[in-house]
């Protein structure tokens, strides 16, 4: 009996080991299979491919035959990324000037075309190296650069990169420093490009580049006081940079300018503007020319001052886009905006379609008003507390006291309400109560509860917002 046991006992092992070694030669099959199947695409979608792996895995990708072993050569794309790249023998900045050196051998006599290089990096590496591979690169028709550096000590921008006649798109982000020549700088093709957090040699660094870049149609500036504080203009004695904006082919524009304390001098002037993203401060020397096909702005002021003169630029400021159909207001716009909204000029937005703003408390609520009251077709109004605030607990009920003036828009245009973020507090309720007493065509009014509501209050809230008399017969109320 017991030698049957064992037999039977060998029979099942072999039986599991054999099915075991089949399943894997049908994995090694299949395997082997689908490299094959791939293997039989033309080498533009292979490349196509490999364009999305950063490329020190595309190049791993060589060794699995000869008919994969020259197609990363081919790819237009190059890609490091200092995290994704092991540094076990050799510096980053070894492997790269490698990756170029074998791609051009391998190449032969006439190399593929180059037409994005991103480089990340989070060491400090020898200028000289950047500057050959930026310069490879545009030899070789560059049409995108992404740099994002991020030393301890600032790099220098290579200056072959302003005189490319290729570049489209150019992204720089982290410890750069840009110092065009004065004059003969020209980049004729870029049509994209992103500046964040990257520092200046000289007060009009900055300027001289912009006026490179005659056909620009996207512009991100995200300037930032560290990128300044190092570099001394000879002239005034202190550091600063101008920002001359006069791009007639500009369309979209994310204008980060959180400056105060630094000599600046701001002139956009860009006719063709449809998109406007300001953050940051406004002062004496920040001049805005009329921009008539402006359709969509953000606005984010920050609090410099809180006097009426201050309230009254930031209103003029706003007026210029006098025929915008989107606008949102975040943070504190609203509450700088309140301190003069009882001057008789504040600008009218005829086209006004759909208004967003952020707050802090309900003291702000007033400016809205005032707005509201310049805005009659108004279709679609969004209330985004900012960030669920600490400050929205104080008691601002007295705000609300008032009964709600009926401007034209709510009376006849409104149909879409939203309400992030909804706590149901007293004051937001009365809040919404006098919203749905005075919209007389509302249609949707989306209200999305807080996630720290637990069920019961939700359900009490819901019941609460569906008893309250509405001016609109067909309006419903979406709860979240």
């Amino acid at each position: 009996m017991n030698g049957q046991r064992r037999e039977t006992e060998f029979d099942e092992r072999d039986r599991t080991e054999s099915e075991s070694e089949r399943a894997e030669n049908c994995i090694s099959s299949a395997r082997r299979n689908a490299r094959d199947v791939i293997s039989t695409l033309p080498d533009s979608l292979l490349c196509h491919i490999l364009s999305f792996l950063p490329t020190p895995d595309a190049i791993r990708t060589s060794i699995l035959s000869s008919r994969w072993r020259p197609l990363w050569t081919l790819v237009p794309i190059l890609y490091f990324n200092h995290q994704d790249i092991p540094q076990i023998t050799h510096p980053l900045e070894d492997i790269v000037s490698s990756i170029f050196t074998l791609r051009n051998a391998d190449a032969g006599p006439d190399p593929a075309p180059i037409h994005k290089l991103r480089i990340f990096l989070f060491k400090c590496c020898v200028p000289t190296h950047l500057e050959t591979w930026v310069a490879a690169s545009i030899r070789l028709c560059l049409q995108e650069l992404e740099l994002n550096l991020q030393f301890s000590k600032t790099s220098e921008l290579p200056r072959s990169i302003f005189f490319s006649t290729t570049l489209a798109v150019l992204k720089l982000n982290g410890d750069i420093l840009l110092n065009p020549p004065p004059s003969s700088a020209l980049l004729p093709s870029l049509k994209i490009m992103k500046l964040e957090s990257v520092s200046y040699a000289n007060r009009d660094s900055l300027s001289t580049l912009l006026a490179a870049c005659p056909f620009l149609r996207d512009l991100t500036l995200k300037l930032s006081p560290y990128g300044l504080r190092n570099y001394m203009d000879k002239n005034a004695g202190m550091a600063g940079v101008n920002a001359i904006i006069l791009i007639p082919t500009l369309k979209r524009l994310h204008f980060h300018w959180p400056i105060v304390c630094w000599p600046y001098k701001v002139h956009i002037n860009t006719p063709a503007l449809e998109y406007f993203h300001f953050t940051g401060v406004l002062n004496e020397d920040f001049v805005l020319e009329k921009l008539p096909n402006v359709v969509e702005s953000v606005v984010e002021v920050e609090k410099w001052r809180r006097d009426e003169d201050y309230a009254k630029k930031v209103w003029d400021f706003m007026g210029q886009f006098c025929n915008v159909i989107s606008m949102e207001l975040i943070t504190k716009t609203a509450e700088i905006l309140s301190h003069a909204s009882n001057r008789d000029d504040i600008p009218m937005f005829h086209n006004l379609s759909s208004l967003s703003f952020s707050f802090f408390c309900f003291i702000e609520w007033h400016a809205i008003q005032v707005l509201l009251h310049r805005a009659p077709k108004l279709q679609t109004l969004v209330v985004k507390p900012w960030q669920n605030n600490m400050q929205r607990v104080i008691r601002t009920d007295g705000y609300l006291k008032e009964p709600l003036t009926v401007p034209e828009c709510l009376s006849s245009h409104l149909t879409t309400f939203h309400y992030n973020q909804f706590s149901g507090d007293g004051v937001e309720m009365e809040f919404v109560r006098q919203l749905l007493m005075v919209a007389g065509v509302l249609k949707t009014m989306r209200i999305t509860v807080t996630s720290t509501l637990d069920s019961e209050v939700k359900l009490q809230v819901h019941e609460k917002l569906s008893e309250y008399q509405r001016s609109s017969q067909s309006c419903q109320i979406a709860f979240d």
